[in-house]
């Protein structure tokens, strides 16, 4: 659990005007995503997930939420109590003719440490596993043909895993775009904006 980015979610919330009430994330899971244009990944804080893959050629939109856990419409604070099962994840949808899945797949491998069990630099806990959540036996098989494509790559090897998708339910309004709308923030400053910069990406 991240006491840190719970504290600073709480205080926006409330210089939202919020109730007080803890967020929950927002309506019903959607309808079956098309497989050839949508991606999901958890890789971590889906903070810095986003605010690598919205700036790629090709991607449409990516939205941040969670998937594989049990609870229905899990809110952020239950998924980081670590009951529900849920890892932090982004969905992407993306234009095929612009880029391709296996694009995607190599972005995947260089925006995180897919070596760390349930963590990602300071963040600790399920919810930040390393993971790949497919939509069709297609992405699968190309999943863990890159998968194994990287073993050799990092030093130790690779915990991702790779698992049928499931239910995606979107975080809330605060959690999208985050670092665009939040590059102050101590958590923007010193974990995503150097994650960007080390990819020659835009700050």
């Amino acid at each position: 659990m991240d006491v840190a980015r719970l504290a600073l979610l709480a205080l926006l919330a409330a210089c939202a005007g919020g109730d007080g009430a803890p967020a929950t994330s927002t309506g019903a899971a959607p309808a079956m995503p098309d497989p050839a244009s949508t991606a999901t990944f958890g890789a971590g804080c889906y903070w810095c997930t986003e605010a690598v893959l919205e700036q790629l050629d090709g991607v449409l939109d990516v939205k941040s939420g969670f998937m594989g856990g049990k609870t229905v419409h899990p809110s952020y604070e239950d998924v980081c109590s670590g009951t529900t099962g849920h890892a932090e994840v982004v969905q992407v949808s993306f234009d095929p003719k612009k880029i391709s899945y296996d694009d995607l797949l190599e972005w995947f491998w260089k925006l995180h440490d897919p070596t760390t069990l349930n963590r990602q630099g300071n963040d600790e806990g399920t919810q930040y596993r390393s993971a790949i959540f497919y939509h069709s036996d297609e992405q699968k098989k190309a999943a863990e043909a890159s998968r194994a494509k990287h073993a050799q790559d990092f030093g130790r090897p690779i915990v991702t895993e790779i698992t049928a998708a499931g239910p995606f339910y979107e975080a809330d309004e605060h959690h999208q775009d985050y670092y665009r709308g939040n590059k102050r923030q101590p958590y923007c400053q010193f974990v995503i904006r150097p994650k960007l910069e080390h990819l020659g990406l835009k700050q």
